[in-house]
């Protein structure tokens, strides 16, 4: 009676957690002991019936099965076997006539029996309410019958089949390494599980680390048999009610799914990581599940367990760890990738840390001033001595096997990854990233990045996402390669590829000058020019070419920003989702995009007019060497005509278009060389931009600061991206045969006036050859009226000037 008074008193003051030696403790719910003891007392019979009648069906099966095997081998023994057939005697008996008797007959008079009307109607009611019971118990023991045996056979031979046994957690295979070369065999880095963990046990594990992982991954663990109904109900209403994907499973579950099962996502291997949760829970004692967990677990890389990530994130033991770092810690197993401190979004990691304590004061381990006072330590990761090369590439493929083959088959499952980067290429990149990047310091620019491609099969050959991707005062593992910035000037061929689908050419005439446009709801735009100038009539060649704004932004104002968006969409950027966040700065570098999307956007002018998407892999092989995926090319879909794209790339590349913007001698012209190439500045002078390019090269740069905080000075072609856009384009030519466009035949070279765009005629005073697609040449030529009025035209403009 004692003992049992002293439970109960237990039981109504406070919950126990023990850790072999530690007590944990946990606020009492009476939701809780109220749910759980029925559950209990009513569970367990079902479960131990069910899986009775299971085993029992499985036995029955098996020897009815033999029994049938054994008749039919001595059926067909007993066929074999041939008796010979003995010649008997045969003897005849004498008939025998008997004489025959008979019985008198006797009658029996008849016995009745009279009933009244009430009682033959009672017991015919009677018999039918007894056939009817009947009846109805008959159907129901049938389809019951018919139901369990197909639950049964079911859970046995399809949900149940090859279901491993829960003594392999303390027994299971080597996890193989995954490797990531480049295109010429040179390793770049191993993700690997097996070589990388040091098990430890829990009772050298620090209270709140054990309690920062309970509150986020499991807070009922040391009450539940395996299975957590409140987090399976709350899983089923986020899935289907808000669109969530969030999870249910317990420690218990996550244990047995990183180590038993497959990551396939069905409802089979949901109810096998069910049923495996409660047979480990028979068989291990809660501290043993939670040690092997914490053994088991990856914390992103190739650091697998406790341990390993002490030793990885902090260079210390995990029974080290302050409560900042054990919470931080604890937040990664939910997807170690996207919360990773060294990954490319390091504020998540902190996001992250931040809810653990929240989760912790919740739960009553920690108090709010405890939480508060946590939050502000400063956290000091180790540096990161792991041998890798091309970090922010390797991070970014791994990123992309992972979504692609899941994160068990990437870190364990012993892939060889041959990418497309060129090692050497990239070094020499990364080496002239960070030499120009330290000469731009007394500009306020801090970082800057650069992308290597091949237009034509979509090849990253080099990808430096900053400066230094170990560099701790700019976040250097932030990769600006994939991150969203504004293009500036950059955008505008998309923009005036439409024009010169629409009747504009390369000779039309644009006015620039003076405009503003009044849009109900937003304040009056005015666009200027970079210069602060406006340039009168100017053909779109050298609005182009010199990258005016006025023009570019008149341009847009005649076919819409909707049809931008839609172009942009076409060839590749993926960030312009919807066209109604966008106005006429649009064509300026209003709308935010990726250094990726950047490089196909360009790669379909390049590639005469089809866009191939970005291709970082180009083939792996499975553990077994095994070519499971092969692509060599990326996909390819037509964009543009062949004539648009060609006009493109010769104003891009025309060094006389771009010179009263840029000069003769900049830094953009690569004499005897045919290169395009593209600036841009956004008017915050918060990115800067060159993208230049060749049919098989393309190079964009940007510099800037990861804060987006603006530069004090930079000049375009002279100053910022450009130099470096220049050293690593002269590196990629050099030893190289000199490139050309190729012209298609609907293009048409014809002699123009460049002051009225006209026909040329005797009297011009500027003429030139100017490319046309077939039809959109000029019909007419020049008179001395028209040059006339041209004349006083351009001098009124040089006044303005």
């Amino acid at each position: 009676m004692t003992e049992r008074t002293g439970k109960v008193r237990q039981r109504k003051k406070v919950k126990k957690l023990s850790s072999e030696g530690k007590i944990l403790y946990q606020k009492p719910s009476k939701k809780q002991v109220i749910i759980t003891t029925p559950l209990r007392q009513i569970g367990k019979p079902i479960f131990r019936g069910f899986l009775f009648l299971g085993y029992g069906f499985l036995l029955l099966i098996s020897f009815v099965k033999k029994t049938l095997g054994l008749l039919s081998q001595i059926k067909n023994n007993v066929e074999k076997i041939s008796l010979p057939k003995p010649n008997l005697p045969s003897f005849s008996f004498p008939k025998i006539n008997l004489p025959r008797l008979f019985l008198p007959k006797i009658t029996l008079p008849r016995l009745t029996i009279s009933k009244s009307k009430e009682e033959k109607s009672v017991k015919k009611e009677a018999l039918q309410k007894i056939k009817a019971s009947f009846v109805v118990k008959v159907t129901s023991f049938t389809l019951g019958s018919f139901f369990a045996m197909f639950l049964i056979f079911y859970f046995s031979f399809v949900v149940l089949k090859d279901l491993p046994s829960p003594e392999k957690l303390a027994k299971r295979d080597q996890n193989m390494t995954t490797k990531i070369f480049d295109r010429n065999g040179k390793l770049l880095y191993k993700i690997y599980q097996e070589k990388n963990r040091t098990p430890i046990s829990l009772q050298k594990l620090p209270t709140h680390l054990i309690q920062a992982t309970i509150s986020i991954e499991d807070k009922d663990f040391y009450h539940h048999q395996g299975l957590s109904f409140r987090g399976i109900v709350r899983a089923a209403y986020k899935n289907i009610f808000k669109g969530g994907k969030t999870g249910g499973s317990t420690i218990t579950q996550q244990l047995i799914k990183n180590a038993l099962l497959s990551p396939e996502k069905t409802w089979e291997r949901k109810i096998k990581e069910a049923v495996l949760a409660l047979l480990v829970e028979k068989k291990y004692s809660k501290d043993q599940i939670l040690e092997m967990y914490f053994n088991e677990v990856g914390y992103g890389g190739s650091a697998y367990g406790i341990e390993e990530a002490a030793q990885k994130y902090f260079n210390k033991h995990a029974s080290e760890l302050s409560l900042a770092e054990a919470a931080l810690l604890a937040g990664l197993p939910a997807s170690p990738t996207q919360f990773s401190p060294l990954g490319n979004n390091p504020h998540l990691a902190k996001e992250r840390q931040a809810l653990v304590l929240r989760r912790m004061v919740e739960d009553g381990y920690i108090t709010e001033k405890q939480r508060e006072e946590t939050l502000k330590q400063e956290i000091i990761l180790a540096p990161q001595i792991t041998e890798i090369y091309a970090p922010h590439f390797v991070m970014y493929v791994k990123d992309f096997l992972i979504e692609k083959y899941g994160e068990k088959m990437v870190e364990q499952g012993g892939l060889e990854v041959k990418t497309s980067l060129d090692l050497d290429l990239q070094e020499k990149v990364q080496e002239i990233v960070a030499e120009e990047i330290n000469k731009l310091g007394h500009f306020n620019i801090s970082n800057g990045a650069a992308l290597v491609t091949n237009p034509q099969t979509g090849e990253i050959l080099a990808m430096v996402g900053s400066k230094d991707y170990f560099a701790k005062d700019i976040d250097g593992n932030f990769n600006v390669t994939t991150a969203l910035r504004q293009p500036g000037s950059s955008i505008k061929p998309i923009n005036y590829s439409i024009a010169l689908e629409n009747g504009f050419t390369p000779a039309t005439l644009i006015d620039d000058t003076p405009i503003t446009y009044k849009i109900p709801g937003q304040p009056p735009y005015s666009p200027k020019n970079y210069d602060n100038r406006f340039h009168g009539k100017v053909t779109l060649r050298t609005a182009l070419g010199s990258s005016y704004n006025v023009p570019a932004v008149k341009i847009l104002a005649s076919f819409g920003v909707k049809r931008m968006v839609e172009r942009g969409k076409e060839m590749g950027i993926t960030t312009w989702e919807d066209s109604s966040r966008f106005g006429l700065s649009l064509t300026l570098g209003g709308g935010e995009v990726k250094m990726t999307d950047l490089a196909v956007a360009y790669g379909v002018f390049a590639n005469n007019g089809i866009r191939v998407d970005i291709n970082p892999v180009l083939e792996i092989k499975n553990s077994e060497g095994k070519i499971i995926e092969k692509n060599y090319q990326g996909k390819e879909t037509p964009v543009l005509s062949p004539s648009i794209a060609f006009l493109i790339n010769d104003i891009l590349s025309d060094n006389q278009a771009r010179s009263p913007a840029f000069g003769f001698s900049s830094v953009l012209n690569i004499p005897d060389r045919k290169v395009a190439v593209k600036t841009g500045t956004t008017q915050n002078m918060r990115d800067n931009w060159t993208i230049g390019y060749t049919p098989s090269t393309l190079v964009a740069v940007w510099v800037g600061n990861n804060d987006n905080s603006p530069m004090s000075y930079v000049a375009s072609g002279i100053t910022g991206a450009s130099p470096i856009w220049r050293k690593i384009t002269d590196t990629l030519l050099r030893n190289r045969p000199e490139e050309v466009f190729i012209k298609p035949e609907e293009i048409k070279e014809v002699a123009i006036c460049q002051l009225t765009g006209t026909l040329f005629c005797e009297g011009c005073p500027s003429p030139k050859k100017e490319y046309f697609v077939a039809g959109t040449e000029p019909k007419f030529s020049c008179n001395e009226e028209i040059l006339r009025n041209s004349t006083a035209t351009a001098e009124i403009n040089l006044q303005r000037r």
